[in-house]
């Protein structure tokens, strides 16, 4: 036994050295446990506080994810509507171009076919359905015979005859 006392007491590496780290280690976790501030709760409680914390951050920001997705689908849905209605007014436009250009173009065909107008420049001008005659007429029941071919084509809606009388 007397060898075994000096091979703990001599041997640097040996048990001796560990009792020696394990008492340090010791002596260090009991002065921390010492300078730390006891609140009275547990470590269980601690954990069920930590939860409870977690849970609720996260209740928050699912809250919050929602609130921002509910505001994205209503802006998108502003958006579609309003390019929607660009896209309406836009092809509107357009078809009242149209409209307007295959109005002017079977007014003055006309005009030209007529004998009484074929020989006098008569200017059409149609915008929205609304058209304007300007120029000359040899008589007045030329005039007259304008305005009721203008407004005898589909998709006029209105005639303003500004041709002036001048016989030839």
């Amino acid at each position: 036994m007397k060898e075994t006392n000096q091979l703990f007491a001599c041997n640097p590496s040996g048990t001796g050295r560990y009792l020696s780290i394990l008492g340090v280690l010791v002596l260090s976790v009991t002065i921390t446990a010492c300078n730390k501030a006891d609140d009275g709760t547990t470590a269980g409680q601690k954990l069920d506080s930590a939860i409870a914390k977690t849970e609720q951050a996260a209740a928050e920001a699912k809250a919050k994810t929602e609130s921002s997705m509910a505001n994205a689908g209503s802006a998108m849905k502003d958006a579609t509507s309003k390019a929607e209605a660009t896209g309406k007014g836009m092809v509107e436009k357009a078809g009242e171009k149209a409209d307007d250009a295959v109005i002017t173009a079977r007014l003055s065909s006309d005009f030209a076919k007529d004998p009484d107008l074929s020989a006098i420049k008569i200017n059409v001008d149609t915008q929205g359905g609304a058209v304007t005659l300007t120029g000359t007429a040899p008589t007045e029941a030329a005039k007259e015979k304008a305005t009721t071919l203008a407004k005898g084509l589909k998709g006029v809606s209105s005639v303003d005859n500004k041709l002036v009388v001048k016989p030839s």
